[in-house]
């Protein structure tokens, strides 16, 4: 597997942090590093798609909307599934 280096400046604390668990579990600070971010980008492709699947449902009419239109934005006051009672 091909790999890159990340450098990053993080906080005393969050440096520290990571140190102790690293010390606790006995596995090296990359590895836990390499854990979170895993952990993160993973979490990240969820809302993502999820996001994506929510404004479909609204796009395809399963929801009606309410909103109003300002002269720097579209507000949605109330969004609504068809089936709900209004």
């Amino acid at each position: 597997m091909h790999t890159k280096v990340f450098t990053a400046h993080v906080p005393m604390g969050l440096a520290d942090k990571i140190d102790q668990l690293a010390a606790h579990i006995e596995r090296p600070r990359g590895w836990i590093v390499k854990q979170a971010l895993t952990a993160w980008v993973g979490q990240e492709e969820e809302r993502r798609q999820l996001t994506l699947e929510a404004l479909a449902d609204v796009l395809v009419g399963h929801y009606e909307m309410r909103y109003e239109i300002t002269q720097e934005a579209l507000v949605i006051l109330r969004i609504w599934h068809t089936r709900e009672r209004r």
